[in-house]
């Protein structure tokens, strides 16, 4: 019988809190196969995914793909865990002219021979039954698996597929990301929902110095992530007022500063009020000037009461770049469509600020008032990935 068997990571790592994380990544893959036909079922270290319909098996493959806490899944024949039987289907492979190698995994040590043995048996299996390749134990061009499992059966396959890893979605709590139309963000939330948070974010909309394909961008931003986490609620925020209080009333090279210490008071409101653990954000250190350690500090300072998770700050922007393209959100990243960070731009902002110097600049503004009308005048949006 055709299977997809498939394997999880991290979740060896876990302690008496194990379940807690398994059911939670045996919820997310039945989700993700909403619409499909499938049996579902589990031995221990593995789930096997069977009785679906192999016309769409891409399909099934892409969507568990995407699976948070997956490692790894292969299309494997299962067997029944008896000699002959395995030898069978072996011998029904056919590599031509290729080199090989059997690997054997014998997580049912009362199978009667052990791993080595028994990949010495089917590799002579294999031999006879094609005559022109050969063994390679160091660099075969085809790798043979058998996997016998305490269920009492064997899964044989030929490739391993990578998944996404991490941990289960929902297993970290919740966050807010902050989501520019930028490269930046999109990747870093998608890399704390492989840490298992949930997701919602807030973006900041300067219409009509911006433009609505600027927001509809962002719009188009979170379906793409969703792909990964889900539904997620979008909170956007008008905040062209803001920066037009800011350019009227502080120094230019502060533009920048004030800007995002007033997003980061913003962003700590709706998480309070939404019930959110976290603030994400894009930041890369020293990528811009915003993003120095300095400038970081200042605009970090006024979170009182939750953490601020930067993801991408050890990354370079090409690796950056590299992830967001993996996850398809780079093409849409890179549409020429300016976010609110570039109105008002001043030519020399300030790099090294320091918290007296933005509290400075913050006594000529009511920041208050600001932060409370960013607040009413907010929309929010649930977005999904067929939406």
């Amino acid at each position: 019988m055709k299977v997809i068997l498939l394997r999880f990571g991290e979740l060896y790592l876990k302690g008496h809190n194990r379940n807690i994380f398994e059911n939670t990544l045996i919820q997310n893959i039945k989700n993700s196969l909403t619409g499909e036909t499938f049996s579902f079922s589990k031995t221990f270290g593995r789930y096997v995914i069977s009785d679906y319909d192999e016309k769409r098996q891409d399909e099934i493959v892409s969507k568990l793909k995407k699976v948070f806490g997956l490692y790894s899944l292969s299309i494997a024949e299962e067997v029944d865990a008896q000699l002959e039987t395995i030898k069978q289907v072996v011998s029904n492979i056919k590599i031509g002219k290729q080199s090989f190698k059997v690997f054997v995994k014998r997580a049912d040590k009362t199978f009667p021979l052990s791993s080595m043995e028994l990949a010495r048996e089917l590799g002579g299996v294999v031999l006879d039954n094609n005559n022109e390749s050969t063994v390679d134990l160091y660099n075969p061009q085809r790798e043979i698996y058998v996997d016998i499992r305490l269920n009492h059966k064997a899964y044989i396959f030929d490739e391993i597929i990578k998944c996404q890893g991490g941990l289960p979605l929902g297993t970290s709590g919740k966050g807010l990301l902050l989501l520019s139309g930028g490269i930046d963000s999109p990747v870093a939330g998608y890399l704390m929902a492989k840490r298992g948070m949930t997701l919602e974010a807030l973006h900041f909309h300067s219409y009509p110095y911006t433009s609505e394909q600027a927001r509809d961008k962002v719009i188009e931003l979170a379906r793409l992530l969703c792909e990964y986490v889900g539904e997620i609620k979008l909170h956007i925020v008008s905040f062209a007022r803001v920066q037009e209080e800011i350019h009227k009333r502080c120094k230019s090279e502060f533009m920048i500063t004030i800007m995002r210490r007033i997003m980061m008071r913003v962003a700590e409101r709706l998480c309070k009020a939404n019930n959110l653990g976290a603030i994400i954000t894009g930041e890369s250190l020293g990528q811009v000037a915003s993003q120095t350690m300095q400038s970081m500090t200042v605009t970090g300072n006024v979170v009182k009461e939750l953490p601020v998770f930067r993801p991408c700050i050890a990354m370079d922007k090409e690796d950056i770049i590299a992830v967001s393209k993996d996850i398809d959100t780079y093409e849409t990243s890179i549409l020429p469509y300016e976010d609110c960070c570039t109105v008002f731009l001043p030519k020399n902002p300030v790099i090294k600020p320091t918290i007296k110097q933005a509290e400075q600049e913050e006594s000529y503004l009511n920041i208050d008032s600001l932060v409370e009308e960013c607040i009413n005048r907010e929309e929010v949006i649930t977005i999904r990935k067929d939406s």
